[in-house]
C-alpha cells in the first residue's frame, strides 16, 4: 500500500451501518481502544521505580510523588498511543481483518472509525511528548538530554509498532522493543527521575520487568499465529512454529521466576520477593490449554490471556514488596 492509500484509508469515517452509540456507548468504545487490562503493565514498572527510591531513601518525598504521577499519566499516555496505533494500522494493513481476533476491535464493530483513532493519534503522540518533556524539566541538567531521547524513541516505538515504512511489531521483534520500552527504558528512567540521577542497579530491576511484560505480548500472538501469518505479520511466536512456540513460552516464565529470585540472593529485594511462586498455578493452567491445545486451532488460547496477566500482576506486586522491604 502506497502512503497515498494509506493516509486516505487512515481518514476514512465510520460506514453507514455502524451502530448509533449513546454518550455512554461511545465512552465505553474508547476504553474498550484503550485496552484497561494491559494498563498495568505500565503501573508495574513506575511503582517498581518507587519502590526502588524508598529502599534507598526510607521515604518518598512530595517531589518524588509529583514525578511519579507524572511518570504514570505519561506511560499511560504512551500506551494508549500504541494500542490506538495498532488498531489503526493492523486494520488498514488487513492484520486485524476476517478470523483474525487481534487488536480491540473497535473499528471492526463501527464503533470509532478510523479517522477518529488519526486525530485522537494526533493528539496522544504530542502529549505524550508534553508529559516527557515536563518531566526532563524536573530533572537534573546531565540527565535532561537523555530523558529526551527516551521520551521520543518510546513515542516512535508506540507508533512505528506496526505502522509503516518501520512496522517491527511485524518484523518478529515486537517482545525486544516491549522489553526494552517497558523494562529497561521505563524502570531505569523513572528510577533516574525520582533519584535525580542514574543508578545501575535499576537496570538489574528491570530485566525480569521487561521479559515480563514481553511474555505478556508473546502469549497474546499465540492464538494468532495463523491468522498472523495469513495477514504477512511475522511474530516471534510463528516464526517458530506452534512446537517451539509452546516450548519458548514453558521456558519464559520460570526463567522470569529464577531473575527475580536472583535478586533476592544479591541483596536488591527482600524473601516478598518469593511471592512470585503465587503465579505458578496460573503459568501451569497455561500451559495446559496450550498442550491441550496440541497442533490444532489455537483461537480459543485468547480466551486465557487473563491467566498469563496474572502471573505479570503477582510477580511485579511481588517484586515491588521486595524492593521495598
Amino acid at each position: 500500500m502506497n502512503y497515498g492509500n494509506l493516509l486516505r484509508a487512515a481518514w476514512q469515517g465510520r460506514p453507514a451501518d455502524a451502530p448509533r452509540l449513546s454518550a455512554a456507548g461511545h465512552f465505553q468504545a474508547w476504553w474498550q481502544a484503550c485496552r484497561p487490562p494491559f494498563l498495568i503493565t505500565a503501573a508495574i514498572p513506575v511503582t517498581l521505580a518507587l519502590s526502588f527510591a524508598f529502599r534507598l531513601q526510607g521515604q518518598i518525598t512530595p517531589r518524588q510523588w509529583l514525578i511519579y504521577a507524572l511518570l504514570l499519566l505519561g506511560c499511560f499516555l504512551g500506551l494508549t498511543t500504541a494500542n490506538f496505533a495498532n488498531d489503526l494500522f493492523d486494520h488498514i494493513l488487513g492484520v486485524d481483518g476476517g478470523d483474525n481476533i487481534g487488536g480491540s476491535r473497535v473499528i471492526q464493530s463501527g464503533f470509532i472509525s478510523p479517522r477518529q483513532l488519526s486525530v485522537a493519534l494526533l493528539l496522544l503522540a504530542p502529549a505524550t511528548l508534553a508529559v516527557g518533556g515536563l518531566l526532563a524539566t524536573l530533572a537534573p541538567a546531565g540527565l535532561r538530554p537523555g530523558l529526551w531521547l527516551v521520551s521520543i524513541f518510546a513515542v516512535a516505538s508506540a507508533i512505528f509498532y506496526v505502522a509503516p515504512p518501520i512496522r517491527y511489531g511485524h518484523r518478529a521483534l515486537g517482545e525486544l522493543f516491549v522489553c526494552l520500552n517497558m523494562g529497561v527504558i521505563m524502570v531505569s528512567a523513572s528510577a533516574a527521575l525520582l533519584l535525580e540521577g542514574f543508578d545501575p542497579r535499576s537496570l538489574a530491576l528491570s530485566l525480569p520487568v521487561g521479559l515480563m511484560v514481553a511474555g505478556v505480548l508473546y502469549y497474546q500472538s499465540l492464538p494468532e499465529i495463523e491468522t498472523d501469518l495469513a495477514a504477512g505479520k511475522h511474530t516471534l511466536a510463528n516464526r517458530l512454529g506452534k512446537d517451539k512456540a509452546a516450548l519458548v513460552f514453558r521456558l519464559w516464565w520460570p526463567a522470569v521466576w529464577i531473575l527475580l529470585l536472583n535478586l533476592w540472593a544479591a541483596g536488591l529485594a527482600g524473601w516478598p520477593v518469593a511471592l512470585t511462586l503465587l503465579g505458578l498455578p496460573f503459568y501451569l493452567r497455561a500451559c495446559r490449554h496450550i498442550s491441550d491445545a496440541g497442533t490444532g486451532d489455537w483461537l480459543h488460547l485468547d480466551s486465557f490471556g487473563h491467566l498469563v496477566r496474572t502471573c505479570y500482576l503477582l510477580s511485579g506486586a511481588a517484586l515491588i514488596a521486595g524492593v521495598a522491604l
